[in-house]
């Protein structure tokens, strides 16, 4: 009977991971473990370059999610240079992230989420991809998903330059400011862009949520882990993307922290493990008490589900009803459900799309008046935003000149690392039994994952010093003639073959 079962690569995520599952003599799991095979380092990347090219520079981190890192960066040097932006540059920004926190929701739910429920989690493989979605839901709606993202792509462009390594944020405001006619398309978009949304939620609730299967999958205990959960919000404790403190409720929904960002290393420790290139951020007055869940571990979660556990409400009215809907649904708050967090990263979707409505109807939104130049001398700065994927993180320290010494970035999959090795875990024991396994059930193993939407392309920041690494040589006939193998302790042997 095999001792391991292996999944690598893993699929339908931003990055590289693989999970490992060991079984005991009777095939029943003894452990599994998430593990991240890569380093990108553009923490060292950044040293010794000027603090202005970090808004473009660490948009190249992920094709995914660029505009969270520009905007982190942007805010960053916000604070490294003392200097406030203007109203209408605020808003600017508020659109142009709106926009993307709306565009990225849709390509996670339907390229990489939405196949495990749309097509089904045990489909065959081959069929659980958007191709397969189409075919569930029908061409023309397929239609209205790329037409839908391809609009807010143009804005974003429109906005940013390009939407994908966009070049709008300036230390005290952004590059362009926002003209009538683009403020009535912003408002056209917006007001279709909500009704999409609806559509998503209606489809969401008819596909999986009205599917007795599927309920009962989102509401299993395979899935649920009870953690302190982080999010950004406002001034009335409601969901913010942009701008605001940081809170933190436990696993009850107590409220047990309130930060600014200024404060965030007082808050957020990070564990390293020897087996992944990522590291497992905590709170640190609890604790890193391991892979545990609970009131006495210190492991806590980001992203759609916890934003909506950490605050008290939606800052929109149609995602407010929504958000009442769902918390009801799944027996009140905080809700532990890990596969409901597709369910939430919808609500925000319709957020995202209100607030657009909102800020197009500003008429501060159009002042030309978009920087402040009163920079001052910069020493350290720090800048937090709400990426589609959880709390992101940037922070800078600078010569007198503006040369990055020292840059740490905290971003949001890597918030969810220790959540993730626990989802992964606890999924795989309670899934695989006596060395049955099949492919619908290790699809089923990845959703504990999935629905996190991880992105480990910057997410790897760990270099712990050794990782199993074994190198082959192959002659021209394909045959392995030699292997240098490296363990987990560091050792390294060279094996030779005739």
């Amino acid at each position: 009977m095999a001792k391991r079962v292996l999944i690598d690569p893993v699929t339908r995520l931003e990055g590289h991971g693989k999970i490992d599952i060991l079984l005991d003599d009777q095939g029943n799991v003894t452990q599994a473990y998430f593990q991240i095979p890569e380093l990108r380092g553009f923490e060292k990347f950044c040293e010794g370059r000027p603090a202005e090219d970090m808004p473009q520079i660490t948009s190249r981190i992920c094709g995914v999610c660029p505009s969270a890192h520009h905007m982190g960066a942007t805010k960053a040097l916000d604070a490294l240079f003392g200097v406030v932006p203007p109203a209408a540059a605020r808003l600017i920004r508020e659109v142009f992230y709106s926009l993307f926190m709306f565009e990225d929701h849709l390509l996670h739910f339907f390229f990489l989420g939405g196949p495990d429920f749309i097509v089904g989690p045990a489909a065959p493989k081959a069929s659980r991809n958007i191709l397969g979605v189409i075919d569930k839901v029908g061409l023309e709606t397929g239609k209205k998903v790329i037409e839908i993202r391809k609009r807010c792509r143009e804005l974003m462009a429109a906005l940013g330059g390009k939407p994908i390594h966009p070049v709008l944020g300036l230390p005290g405001g952004v590059s362009k400011p926002m003209d009538r006619d683009l403020c009535r398309n912003l408002a056209c978009f917006a007001k279709d862009a909500v009704a999409f949304a609806q559509f998503t939620l209606k489809a969401f609730f008819d596909l999986v949520w009205s599917n007795p299967e599927y309920r009962e999958l989102v509401l299993s205990d395979i899935y649920q882990h009870r953690t302190y959960y982080l999010g950004m919000v406002d001034s009335e404790n409601r969901v913010s993307f942009y701008d605001g403190p940081l809170r933190v409720v436990d696993p009850e929904g107590k409220e047990v922290l309130r930060f600014n960002a200024k404060d965030y290393l007082t808050v957020i420790a990070e564990q390293v493990e020897s087996w992944s290139y990522i590291k497992f951020p905590y709170l640190r007055q609890v604790g890193w008490k391991g892979f545990t869940d609970g009131l006495d571990s210190g492991v806590f979660r980001v992203a759609p589900l916890a934003r909506l556990n950490a605050a008290e409400g939606m800052a929109t009215p149609l995602a407010q009803a929504e958000y009442q809907a769902m918390f009801a649904a799944l027996g009140g708050k905080p809700a532990h459900h890990t596969l409901a967090i597709h369910w939430a990263r919808l609500i925000e979707v319709l957020y995202a799309a209100e607030h657009l409505q909102e800020l197009a109807a500003d008429e501060r939104i159009l002042s030309p008046n978009i920087r402040n130049l009163d920079l001052q001398t910069p020493s350290e700065g720090i800048g937090i935003v709400e990426a589609p994927r959880g709390t992101l993180i940037h922070h800078y320290h600078t010569d007198e000149k503006g040369l990055i010494q020292r840059a740490n970035l905290i971003v949001a999959s890597q918030n969810n690392a220790a959540a993730m090795c626990l989802s992964i875990d606890k999924a795989a024991k309670a899934l695989i039994c006596n060395g049955q396994v099949n492919d619908g059930l290790l699809n089923q193993v990845e959703m504990a994952f999935r629905a996190y939407d991880p992105c480990f392309g910057c997410a790897t920041h760990s270099l712990p010093g050794k990782m199993p690494l074994e190198i082959r040589f192959r002659d021209t006939g394909g045959q392995i003639r030699r292997r240098l193998i490296r363990d987990a302790s560091g050792g390294e042997r060279l094996l030779e073959y005739e």
